[in-house]
């Protein structure tokens, strides 16, 4: 069964996995105590910190292990925060952050703080002078991935570094993506990953703190990892992710080749295969193993289960899926589609038969979605829906229709829009009344795929009012 969710969490590496049983047996004493047990326990303890800090490029004493990468983020930004109250309460990322780090700014500014998100275009790239000129002189902290969880775009952190070593303002790198492929470019302040995403066991986090950075660990101090990680080191696992990182780095350079080609294939292929679909991220600068794209008139939820059934296992950002009632926030900063989105992130070792696999059975998953929806692909891409959902006022009186998809979640709203837009003439407008978050842009997104215009939302007593014309 072909796995593609690697960029959730990769399956366990061979290397991780050896190193996990033999630490078991050797890795199990208190690393404090002074005795024979407890001084093996260390010396595989002090091993893995010096293989970790080679991979990050930092110092060994400039790193620690923490239960998870999302405790590293946390522990990251309000140590930091803390240390430079002084300087102010301000708190600067992207519009695209991992939740770990939108998660830790809300608690910023519950406690009274202050966060400027920075937008991102299209790709899902941040512009450098436009981060720069969200820095302040009362910014304690900037926030910025090195390459994005949900559409693999990187981001010019290079080029961010230099603004904020030049404003006075550390720099957190969240390199949980990108960490598995290559260093990050110097000049970062604190960095963080995540030993589940390139192979190693879960459970096991890593925080650099560079010296010199002011930090304050929030919360009770203890005697282990500095005092930034409170409890028993989970030795074995830590061994494990310090060797498997090691073992993914050396593979790095030709794996990373092996897989971007076979992403290449799949980001050229499915809009082939597939009418209707946005490939999503920027071409060039991503991650070599992602690539996400999205399907017009097709329910999320029920594209990834009928993937499931088919035997792959895949991810999606879409607000069609059960566990997100609204969109993406990755895929709404960036304001492409939403609906019908497919994350596909190959792990280590994937095979080129299982990716041709996956394209021989996407098409027709997605076709029988779109039929259960009442849309029916037709040569060209150009879609046939069943029959037209009542409208008012007449479009042969007034040359305009107002849908009513109020309580109807995507790709509903779309669906029903594309039914009557041939019913209005030329220059007459389509309202599509909706209250599903996914609307905002699903709409836009339909209009610039079938070269319609999109008027613009505006105020309705329930939800709102989405107004397309009719250009073709």
């Amino acid at each position: 069964m072909p796995y593609f969710d690697a960029a959730s969490s990769a399956p366990l590496h061979p290397v991780a996995r050896r190193a996990l049983l033999a630490a078991l047996d050797e890795g199990w004493a208190d690393p404090a105590r002074p005795y024979r047990e407890g001084r093996r326990a260390r010396l595989l303890l002090d091993s893995a910190r010096q293989a970790a800090a080679e991979a990050v490029g930092c110092r060994p004493d400039e790193l620690i292990f923490t239960p998870s990468g999302t405790l590293a983020v946390h522990s990251g930004i309000s140590g930091a925060l803390a240390g430079r109250r002084r300087v102010g309460r301000h708190l600067v990322l992207s519009a695209v952050e991992h939740s770990s780090v939108l998660h830790a700014a809300a608690a910023h500014e519950a406690e009274g703080g202050e966060v400027t998100e920075v937008a991102v275009d299209r790709s899902g790239a941040v512009d450098a002078s436009a981060y720069a000129r969200a820095l302040r002189e009362d910014t304690a902290l900037a926030c910025l991935q090195s390459a994005n969880h949900e559409v693999g775009t990187e981001q010019p952190v290079d080029r961010v570094v230099q603004e904020c070593r030049a404003a006075g303002v550390p720099l957190l790198v969240d390199a949980a993506q990108s960490l598995p492929w290559g260093p990050v470019p110097e000049g970062w302040s604190l960095l963080t990953a995540s030993a589940h995403k390139w192979g190693g066991p879960a459970g096991v986090g890593l925080l650099a703190v560079r010296k010199g950075v002011r930090f304050a660990v929030r919360g009770p101090a203890d005697e282990r990892e500095s005092g930034r990680a409170a409890g028993f080191e989970n030795i074995p696992a830590i061994v494990a992710a310090a060797a498997s990182l090691r073992a993914v780095r050396a593979e790095a350079t030709a794996e990373a080749a092996r897989l971007r080609a076979l992403v290449d294939r799949i980001r050229a292929r499915v809009p082939e295969l597939v009418p209707d679909v946005e490939v999503v991220g920027d071409p060039v600068r991503r991650l070599p193993h992602l690539v996400t794209f999205s399907c017009l008139y097709v329910d999320g939820e029920t594209l990834l289960h009928a993937l499931d059934r088919a035997d792959f296992s895949v991810s999606s950002g879409s607000s069609c899926t059960s566990s997100a009632l609204t969109p993406s926030h990755v895929l709404r900063a960036m304001g492409v589609l939403s609906e019908g989105n497919v994350r596909v992130s190959l792990p280590v070792g994937t095979a080129d038969e299982a990716v041709d696999s996956f394209l021989e059975v996407l098409p027709r998953m997605v076709a029988e979605v779109r039929e259960t929806l009442g849309v029916r692909e037709t040569p060209g891409g150009r879609e046939r829906q069943e029959a037209p959902v009542p409208s008012s006022p007449s479009p042969a009186a007034s040359g305009s229709l107002v849908v009513d998809a109020l309580g109807k979640r995507c790709p509903i709203p779309v669906i029903e829009l594309a039914k009557v837009i041939g019913d209005v003439p030329p220059g007459g407008t389509v309202t599509v009344l909706s209250d599903d978050e996914a609307a905002r842009l699903d709409i836009p997104a339909w209009c610039a795929m079938r070269e319609q215009e999109y008027v613009g939302e505006e105020p309705a007593d329930h939800g709102s009012a989405y107004v397309v014309r009719r250009l073709i």
